[in-house]
Parts: structure tokens; C-alpha cells; sequence
């Protein structure tokens, strides 16, 4: 007898997302998880056929074909299968794939949702949908682009500049931003500018104001000189209040987050990465294990570059914030916010699955970094959803003679609105005593201040989002992974949480500029997204934007294999010094990656290893990288590179992969059976995963 068909089989990309879906759904339901992409190009060649319509050469991921495997058994076994993989192009890709690999012949297979909770579940169950032809072709097209940009452009730079360095349709833009601003700030040649302050008291209150305006025009104090005549006329002249204007001002609140303002606001609050930032968001979105409720998903889903809501979650908001504060505190109008131009709005705002869960009430659940997430995006969308706080603002102008007038100003909360839960959005009240026009006021002293304008700042990751969103660079799911491949490269260092351009970024940055305008331009590279954006309106066809993009790269491509100059660079001391010679060693490239040789060379031939990095973020301060090290024994061990400020160390190699259950920290080890593993470093977790080897 062959086994009978009686349950739906709903397909996941992780085991974390399956476990809490698997709540909401009855027993005729079996959920299984692909563990991502299944399907991809190759690694180890182009895998396009860029002579045959840009034709593209898909395999099985190494190590998913026992996955495959593992779901087409379930496929025979089901009467039904739904893909339930993200609601984005990836996550439609995704799916468009494992309906091939598996050979799904019912037309409406795939379900979407917005957050994992079971009316988002049982309202997707109830909506199937076919695949989405023009979401698959915008996501190939964004895939082949930046395929055919690094595997052409990576080994021109081997050539050229040294091996192991790599190229990306938006990184190298976002390289060259940041070499830009540095320049400017090289550049950047600082002025002499100086400041008048009167200090007097009133009402046992020291109060500041400050020169506002000389002969009723804005001004400028370029010198000491300068600033000392004025001093002298205004110490000649009597001060007297000349005018008091009191006044209200609205104050609204933020937007809900984004995933663009979301990682800039980790960042700045909370000192997190935008890796890390998405990293917790993830675990958030896919579900918690909370106690007797079992696992559930926090938030909603988390690449969106939209601000609306939906009309269920103002409901919601509404509710808890009328009982929780009063009615005073719910705006006279609600208001859904349009989408700004660019702006897919394909998904909603970041926010909670419910307002009900309080992060005070669910912290145990969660750790510490995901507390403070949880709490960051809960208190945005319930203050976003408030009353406006109301300011009453006095500003008092104070003459002195008919040719110079200070002015200060105070503000004060009336009413608190949306600061009641946005409490880090509120600034000191600066409340001004009583006092009336015609007034004498008597200087306790002058201040005469020297300064200097200072050049822009560098980038950090929060302003580099920003300002490759403003750009309409990537999509906000592209900005983390794009940080840590440039820092990764060695074309960016983070100093002090800035982001400053090595001499290497420098010199990849002026090469691309001068051979690929296009590649390395701003306004060409935000087209190129506005046109991966009409794909998916079914606007464009996929391989037409293909073709124009790839045709005139291929001719430069050409030119610069015979134009481009080689760089030689400066060699790169390091900290040790030869023990044969004494003389110091260098960093050295070779077939298999760095090295370290004698400057001495060739009189002195003495190389040994260079401390090998691993491309693994350091889990506990996140702005080192593990590298393998020695033990004076002479055993391998994996530490932090900003030891010893952070003494972080595993004794297994640390893997890229992150642990499938709870996002930690995995390694590799070997079984007593002599089989690869990838283990989770977290014991009470304890994941384990085996890996085929070739």
C-alpha cells in the first residue's frame, strides 16, 4: 500500500521560523525548512551565459541535496504544498526555485504574510497565490548584476593590484563615498570665527544669552581684534529687555522604523552594527520562545523600506494607549502615512506582533541585545501612534544701545504626548524666570569665545545607511552585508565606530573611478535600482536591463585589461621582526592567501604564517574579527583581533554560519566518526549540524 496523502506540507527557510509556524497550524499540517537557498550560480565559475541571452546556470547548493532530498520524500507524502518563504523578491526566488527543484505542479503554491502570528498564518492559508513571475526576474536580474560586476571586475584588481581583492556593484559605490567624504576632510581648511555671550542673573537664575545680531543683520567675528572692539562698544551701553515673545510650538513624533531607520537608530542608541541589528531583528521576527506561550514572532517582518500600517495594528495601538494613558493622548486625527517616491511600500512598518507584549513583561524571555531591540521598536510604534507633545517656547531679546542684541530662549513641555514612552526624544526643559519689557538687566560678565569651523565627520555605519538610502543606493536588506564586506576587504577600517578609507580603498576606489565611471557613480547606480524596481512592476524586461547594462561594462572591461596601470604597493610592515636576520617582516600575498616574509629578502628568505583571519565577527565586542593564534604549547586557538582589550577565545575554527536555533556563534568540529560538524558554542542550546564534504 503506498502511504497516504492526507497532510499539507508548508515549506520555511529556517528552523526557527518553522518551529513557531508549526504553532498555529492543526495536525494536517507538516512544516519543513530549506535552510535558505537551495538553488544559486556556482562559486567556482560565472556560471551566465552572457553569449546566449544572459541564459543563467543554476546548482544545487553544495550541501542541500540531502535538504532536496528530504522534501521531495515529503512532497510524495503530502496532498499539498505551500512555500512559505519571505514576503521579498529573495524569499519569492526562493520559492520559485524549490518549485522547480521539487516539481510542484499545483498552480497556487505560494502563501505570504507579513508577520508570523496566527491570524497572519491562517489568513495566508486561506489566500494562496501563484508564483510572482516579475518578483523572481527582479531578484535574477539584481543577482546576475552584481554577479557579472564582482566575477569580471575581482580578477582585473588580481591582476592589477594584488589577489583576494573583490569588487561589488554596491560596495565599490559605497567605498567611494566614504573616500570622498575623507578627502574633503583632508581638505578641509579650518576658520577663525568668534563668539560674544552675556552672562547675567535673575531671580538667583544664571542666564546666557547670546549676540543674535549687529545693526539688525546676521554677522561675522573673524578675529580677536574684532571681537575685542565689540566688546569695548557693548561694555560702553546699558542693557534693557527689549522685546519677550512667548509662543507654542507642535512637536510630532517619529515615523515607525524602517529597516534603514531602524539599523541607523540601533546604531547611535544602542551602539549596534547593522549586521547585528538585523541578526537579533531576525531571530525577533521568526519567533521567541516565550514560556507557557510558546515560541512567537515579536515583530513583523523586517526588510521594508515603508512606513504605513496596517489598519488592524492603529486599532490595536489605539486601544492600549487610550487605557493605558487616557483619551488625551490619542491624536484628534489618525493618519497613514504615503509612501515616498522610491518607496516599494510592498510590506508594512517595523513593528510589534502585539502591543500586549510589553517588553518589561517579556524580558526573561529574551536576551539582553534583544530586549533592548524589542524595546527600541515597541516604544516607536506605540509613541508614533500618539498625540503631537505641546512646547511653550519664551524667547527675550535684550538691546544694548541701538547696535547690538542678544537673545535667549527657553522651552517647556505642557503637555508630554508621544514623550510619555519616547523618553529618550526629550530634552531638558529650559524654563526662563518672569520678566518685563523696559527691564535693566546688569552683566555679571562677558564671554569672548574663539572657535574654529570644523570639516564634515566621518561616516559611520548609521550615516553611511542613511546616506546610501537618500541615494537610492542597494535596498535596506543590501546595507549590512555591504558594511561588513568592505571592512572585510581591507578597503574600509572602523575607528572608533567612524568609518575611514584604507590606502588600499583609495587606490580600488581612484582605479574603478577612472575605467568605470559608471560602476563607481552615484546616480547611475540608483537608476540601475529604479530599473530593478520596474522588473518588478513588470514594467522592464529582466535581460533587456541585463544586456545595457552589460555590453558597454564589457568594453571597458576590455579597455582596461590593456590600459589599466598595475599598482605596486608600499610594503606593509608588520609588528614582528625576522628571528634569523632581525630585520623586520612584511606582509606578503601569496597563492593561498597572506604571509609573512623578512624585508631582507632576498639576502634573507625566512617566511612564516601570518595571523589568519577567519572573516567571523568577534560575538563579544562585534567590532573585532576572530583569527587563528598559537598557544606557547603551540596549539591553534581563535582570539579577537583587539585583544587584549576584548580576551575573547574558542579552541574550534569559527564558521560564517550562525546556529539555526538561536543565531549563535557556531564551530567546527569533528565527530568520533572522523564527519565534519558545525556545533553551537552556546551549551544550553546545544544545535549540531553535519556537513558533506566532497
Amino acid at each position: 500500500m503506498g502511504n497516504k496523502r492526507n497532510s499539507t506540507l508548508v515549506i520555511v527557510e529556517s528552523p526557527a521560523k518553522a518551529k513557531t509556524i508549526s504553532k498555529f497550524l492543526g495536525k494536517g499540517y507538516k512544516v519543513e525548512a530549506s535552510m535558505g537557498h537551495v538553488i544559486d550560480l556556482p562559486k567556482s565559475k560565472l556560471g551566465i551565459d552572457t553569449e546566449n541571452d544572459f541564459d543563467p546556470k543554476y546548482i544545487t547548493i553544495r550541501g542541500k541535496g540531502k535538504v532536496l532530498s528530504k522534501l521531495r520524500n515529503s512532497v510524495r507524502k503530502s496532498k499539498e504544498v505551500l512555500l512559505a518563504t519571505d514576503p521579498d523578491r529573495e524569499g519569492e526566488a526562493i520559492s520559485w526555485h524549490l518549485s522547480r527543484a521539487l516539481k510542484l505542479e499545483q498552480q497556487k503554491s505560494r502563501i505570504e504574510f507579513n508577520e508570523i502570528t496566527k491570524n497572519a498564518i491562517q489568513h495566508a492559508l486561506k489566500n494562496p497565490r501563484s508564483i510572482n513571475e516579475n518578483l523572481v526576474n527582479a531578484q535574477q536580474a539584481r543577482r546576475l548584476l552584481d554577479r557579472l560586476v564582482g566575477y569580471k571586475l575581482s580578477p582585473l584588481l588580481w591582476n592589477k593590484v594584488r589577489k583576494g581583492l573583490s569588487a561589488g556593484r554596491v560596495q565599490t559605490v559605497s567605498v567611494k563615498i566614504i573616500c570622498e567624504r575623507e578627502r574633503v576632510i583632508e581638505a578641509f581648511e579650518p576658520e577663525e570665527y568668534w563668539t560674544i555671550s552675556l552672562i547675567f542673573i535673575k531671580d538667583e537664575q544664571e542666564i546666557k544669552a547670546d549676540l543674535y545680531r549687529i545693526n539688525d543683520q546676521k554677522f561675522k567675528i573673524e578675529n580677536e581684534e574684532q571681537a575685542a572692539q565689540i566688546l569695548k562698544e557693548i561694555k560702553a551701553n546699558s542693557l534693557l529687555v527689549e522685546s519677550i515673545k512667548e509662543s507654542s510650538r507642535k512637536r510630532n513624533p517619529a515615523l515607525p522604523f524602517t529597516t534603514s531607520t531602524l539599523q541607523q537608530r540601533a546604531a547611535s542608541q544602542l551602539g549596534f552594527s547593522a549586521k547585528k541589528t538585523m541578526y537579533l531583528a531576525q531571530q525577533l521576527y521568526e519567533g521567541i520562545e516565550l514560556g507557557p506561550e510558546g515560541s512567537q514572532g515579536l515583530i513583523s517582518y523586517i526588510r521594508t523600506d515603508s512606513t504605513r500600517i496596517s489598519g488592524e495594528a492603529q486599532k490595536e495601538a489605539q486601544a492600549y494607549i487610550k487605557a493605558e494613558f487616557g483619551p488625551e493622548f490619542l491624536p484628534g486625527k489618525v493618519k497613514n502615512h504615503k509612501a515616498a517616491q522610491g518607496v516599494q511600500d510592498a510590506h508594512e512598518a517595523i513593528r510589534p506582533t502585539s502591543i500586549g507584549r510589553i517588553p518589561a513583561q517579556i524580558k526573561e524571555y529574551l536576551s539582553q541585545d534583544q530586549y533592548k531591540l524589542y524595546q527600541l521598536i515597541w516604544n516607536r510604534f506605540v509613541a508614533s501612534q500618539m498625540s503631537p507633545a505641546l512646547y511653550k517656547l519664551l524667547t527675550i531679546g535684550i538691546s544694548c544701545g541701538q547696535k547690538y542684541l542678544f537673545r535667549v530662549s527657553g522651552s517647556q513641555v505642557v503637555f508630554p504626548g508621544f514623550l510619555l514612552v519616547d523618553a529618550l526624544s526629550r530634552k531638558e526643559d529650559v524654563i526662563l524666570p518672569k520678566m518685563v519689557e523696559g527691564e535693566v538687566i546688569k552683566p555679571l560678565k562677558f564671554l569672548s569665545e574663539q572657535h574654529f569651523t570644523q570639516p564634515p565627520p566621518r561616516y559611520t555605519e548609521a550615516s553611511l545607511v542613511k546616506t546610501l538610502e537618500e541615494e537610492g543606493i542597494g535596498r535596506p536588506s543590501t546595507y549590512a552585508p555591504t558594511i561588513s564586506t568592505i571592512i572585510s576587504r581591507g578597503y574600509i577600517e572602523r575607528i572608533a565606530k567612524q568609518l575611514k578609507p584604507t590606502e588600499l580603498g583609495f587606490i580600488v576606489t581612484d582605479l574603478l573611478s577612472e575605467h568605470f565611471p559608471d560602476v563607481t557613480d552615484v546616480e547611475f547606480t540608483a537608476q540601475l535600482e529604479n530599473q530593478l524596481d520596474s522588473i518588478e512592476e513588470g514594467e522592464n524586461d529582466w535581460k533587456k536591463v541585463l544586456a545595457d547594462f552589460y555590453y558597454p561594462f564589457k568594453e571597458r572591461l576590455d579597455e582596461a585589461g590593456e590600459g589599466m596601470d598595475k599598482i605596486e604597493l608600499a610594503e606593509e610592515f608588520t609588528d614582528e621582526v625576522c628571528e634569523k636576520c632581525g630585520k623586520p617582516m612584511v606582509v606578503k600575498y601569496g597563492r593561498y592567501g597572506k604571509f609573512q616574509a623578512c624585508s631582507g629578502y632576498p639576502e634573507c628568505k625566512n617566511t612564516k604564517p601570518f595571523l589568519i583571519k577567519t572573516g567571523v565577527d568577534c560575538p563579544d565586542c562585534e567590532t573585532g574579527e576572530l583569527i587563528q593564534r598559537k598557544s606557547k604549547k603551540g596549539k591553534l586557538f581563535y582570539g579577537c583581533t583587539n585583544y587584549p582589550e576584548c580576551n575573547f577565545i574558542i579552541w574550534n575554527k569559527p564558521v560564517k554560519e550562525k546556529c539555526l536555533e538561536c543565531g549563535g556563534l557556531m564551530v567546527e568540529k569533528r565527530s568520533k566518526k572522523k564527519d565534519s560538524i558545525y556545533q553551537c558554542i552556546n551549551k544550553q542550546c546545544g544545535y549540531e549540524k553535519k556537513i558533506e564534504t566532497e
